[in-house]
């Protein structure tokens, strides 16, 4: 089961994805189905030209990061694995969709692309154990953990680096029920293949970080957790497509653009 959420103009609404790529069909669904059983309405809309895709959730409270939770990727930033979860958070207004545009922040000049496996949480969870813990997932997205590298490593913190406007695109759609213990991860831009990972080299598994993360937060139905990303982050630049993949998900795509 594939869950969207999209517009024909008007209000965003929820649907059920069905068919093959390039013939899906929107099955529109009565309200969220994070709050409520999935009920389609009867309406069907195919999935064309006067269909935007939004981002599958916009958190209601926060979007949790995890740093450095691939091994390869920490080599190839010259850090140490962490002992414990590496944590920071994002604000919800860094959240857009698929083909929203990567707008660069002016006071940044190297911006890159990071592929993740995101999480969104279904049920409040307050100090779970990692066994209860995949009970809490409404299901599984792409996102791509835009990052202000430069200002990563000047700020004392990451949240400049991580947290500005249209820094956390996901989609195209959420799937609930995924075993995620071992899927590719995947960057593409322009075609080329950036970042080639799988889920079973996470450092810390998905169960381990909805506990941990729930010891440290209480993560309300809405939430995101960024799981981390693979090695063979790069930059992008004005005119550049990101294509970020997790394999039994989706494709999540953005034009990468620089105002003048």
């Amino acid at each position: 089961m594939r869950i969207a959420r999209f517009t024909t103009g008007g209000d965003p609404r929820f649907a059920l994805v069905e068919g093959e790529p390039g013939a899906e069909e929107l099955v529109v669904l009565t309200g969220d189905p994070i709050y409520m059983p999935v009920q389609p309405t009867g309406e069907r809309v195919p999935l064309a030209d006067d269909v935007r895709l939004l981002a599958p959730v916009i958190p209601r409270s926060k979007v949790v990061g995890v740093g450095r939770n691939y091994a390869d990727h920490a080599a190839e930033m010259g850090n140490e694995l962490p002992t414990s979860p590496l944590l920071f958070l994002t604000p919800n207004t860094a959240v857009i969709g698929p083909d929203d545009p990567i707008v660069l922040p002016p006071w940044s000049e190297e911006v890159h692309h990071e592929a993740e496996l995101a999480v969104v949480i279904g049920k409040v969870a307050k100090d779970v154990t990692p066994e209860q813990a995949l009970d809490r997932v409404f299901g599984f997205t792409v996102a791509n953990d835009v990052t202000a590298r430069d200002a990563q490593r000047s700020d004392a913190q990451w949240t400049r680096a991580k947290g500005f406007d249209g820094s956390c695109p996901l989609g195209p759609w959420v799937v609930p029920g995924l075993d995620v213990d071992d899927l590719a991860v995947t960057c593409r831009v322009n075609g080329e293949t950036r970042q080639d990972g799988r889920t079973r080299d996470l450092v810390f598994d998905v169960a381990y970080l909805i506990s941990y993360v729930s010891e440290v937060f209480t993560l309300l139905p809405g939430d995101v957790i960024l799981t981390g990303t693979p090695a063979g982050v790069g930059p992008v630049v004005h005119g550049d497509v990101v294509e970020c993949e997790v394999e039994e998900i989706g494709v999540l795509r953005n034009p990468v653009i620089r105002r003048a």
